[in-house]
């Protein structure tokens, strides 16, 4: 059914009701684009041969290499977790699989760089394996370090998309295949993989853009990515237009990574054309030796994403001489995430109001240009975006530079994508009879949207509200750059303390972390309903 063709012009066309939504949505796309028309401008500070100079010297292009490596190892374990996961859950009677679902979406509460801390406290000679079992491992880092830490975090990305894939997949065409005669492998590659293509690309683009942008686990893992370069060019105040230029770069990897997965996805076609209805969905049957290996490898993944930072962090919480003592600073820090996550998640839900109003009600061309724009923030590498507003509020607004309200408004830009999901699904929802009822007993456009239309769609602006805040609670790369001096909030807290190798005092912190993150988990879990009932 198509949507827009459902509501009524009466309330939703009034000219000045439109006009005030346009004009605040074109305002919240110059503030999402003008910070990087800033960057741009930075950057044009170089002449032709200094910018082909820093664009091929060794350094960049070492650093194009490290980027898309790790990007391309991420992707491949991250994929090699989560696709016998999805297949488990989906389309197996595994016994507790329900449990299995649950276990493997609960590693999104522990951020890239946390995950990297638990690999890190694991090596040394004071590490937890040494401690614990009497041998030492070499210190996890560069590359390999990198991957398994990124890759134990975003792996539920894929996941999700996977097991979504699954549940809904004609198995007739399956069926259909077994029948003429291919064998299970042939099945799988040349039936059932095809078919998940849709899924993979959608897991790989948030997988892919969260790689790009990293610098939290890269950091701690020493690895010199595009993004740990711009922090320490920028840092360090070697070179500032180089670093610009390294946003640059990153950039338009983002953006490329973007619009490959369209082009990968434009003209394909992946349902059932033949008439009649598909096959009642089945579940492969697992022998017992079936259900102790899929228990196994449900095992090492739960044991390696969950177990091993909880078990980490527990050790070097254990060895704390004095918690109570730390209870100040670590109330202290939290205190400082929260002034900053509670109004930029409240300000990334009054910036998707009027977003979603357009593209809802007033669907245009115009609508759709500013939809866009709104995720440009979330497409745009973190650390890329901040050093934008760097640059813009050095050049244009300095009263606004170091100060919280840049790095609340800067929250609220990049998560404005995940505010504007909720709300404008919410919206699609909504009765335009009722809102017509309403300016029929005299109530104005804006009037209606208040009093009727804000209240029915308030489930949708809560959902937002929440992914915005518990998403900025744990946000580490925005809030080193764009953090006034002396603002500690518990991710730079516990970053700082990491990478100097102080693993003990970082660990409350770090808890502090995980246990707050796990409420993004249960929203996810809440909202997620693709498995069926029969998980």
């Amino acid at each position: 059914m198509n949507l827009t063709t459902t509501i009524s012009p009466g309330l939703w066309r009034m000219p000045r009701a439109r006009v005030i939504f346009s004009a605040l949505g074109l305002l919240i796309g110059g503030l999402m684009v003008l910070p990087l028309i800033w960057l741009v401008i930075r950057a044009a500070e170089a002449d032709l041969p200094t910018v082909i100079n820093m664009l091929t010297r060794p350094r960049t292009i070492q650093l194009l290499g490290n980027t898309l490596a790790l990007v391309a190892c991420v992707l491949a374990l991250s994929t090699a977790l989560a696709l016998p996961l999805a297949w488990l859950v989906s389309r197996t009677d595994l016994k507790g699989r329900r449990l299995v679902n649950i276990l493997a979406v609960i590693p999104l509460a522990t951020p890239g760089y946390v995950m990297a801390y638990a690999l890190i406290g694991l090596s040394g000679n004071y590490g937890f394996m040494n401690q614990l079992f009497g041998f030492t491992i070499p210190r996890l880092q560069g590359l390999w370090g990198a991957t398994l830490a990124l890759s134990l975090y975003t792996f539920p990305y894929i996941y999700l998309n996977l097991r979504a894939a699954f549940a809904g997949l004609d198995q007739s065409l399956e069926e259909a295949a077994r029948a003429l005669g291919a064998t299970p492998r042939e099945v799988f590659f040349r039936v059932t993989l095809p078919h998940l293509l849709p899924a993979l690309m959608a897991g790989w683009l948030v997988v892919g853009l969260y790689v790009i942008g990293d610098f939290g686990a890269v950091a701690l893992m020493r690895f010199e990515v595009f993004s740990y370069a711009i922090y320490l060019q920028y840092s360090a105040m070697f070179d500032r237009v180089y670093a610009a230029w390294l946003a640059l770069i990153l950039i338009a990897m983002a953006l490329s990574v973007v619009w490959w997965e369209s082009r990968l996805r434009a003209g394909a076609h992946f349902a059932r054309t033949g008439s009649g209805a598909g096959s009642a969905r089945q579940r492969v049957r697992l022998s017992r030796t079936g259900q102790i290996l899929g228990w196994g490898i449900a095992g090492l993944v739960v044991l390696a994403s969950i177990g091993l930072p909880v078990a980490v962090l527990t050790f070097w919480m254990l060895r704390l001489d004095d918690l109570p003592a730390v209870l100040p600073a670590l109330f202290r820090a939290f205190s400082q995430s929260l002034s900053v996550a509670a109004p930029a998640a409240v300000l990334a839900a009054a910036m998707a109001l009027p977003v979603a109003v357009l593209a809802v009600r007033y669907p245009s061309p115009l609508s759709t240009l500013i939809n866009r724009l709104a995720f440009v923030g979330y497409a745009v590498p973190a650390l890329a975006f901040a050093l934008a507003f760097v640059f813009f509020s050095l050049n244009a607004a300095r009263f606004l530079y170091q100060t919280q309200a840049l790095l609340i408004t800067v929250y609220a830009l990049s998560f404005l994508a995940l505010a504007l999901g909720p709300i404008r699904s919410a919206l699609y929802q909504a009765r335009p009879s009722i809102e017509e009822s309403a300016r029929a007993l005299g109530h104005g456009p804006l009037s209606v949207f208040a009093r009727v239309t804000l209240p029915t769609i308030r489930p949708g602006v809560v959902a937002g509200m929440v992914l915005v805040f518990v998403i900025a609670m744990k946000e580490l790369p925005i809030a080193f750059l764009l953090a006034p001096t002396g603002f500690r909030p518990l991710s730079i807290t516990m970053f700082s303390r990491t990478s100097e190798g102080m693993l003990m005092e970082a660990a409350p912190y770090a808890a502090a972390i995980i246990i707050f993150s796990a409420l993004f988990v249960g929203v996810v879990l809440r909202h997620d309903r693709s498995a069926g009932d029969d998980r």
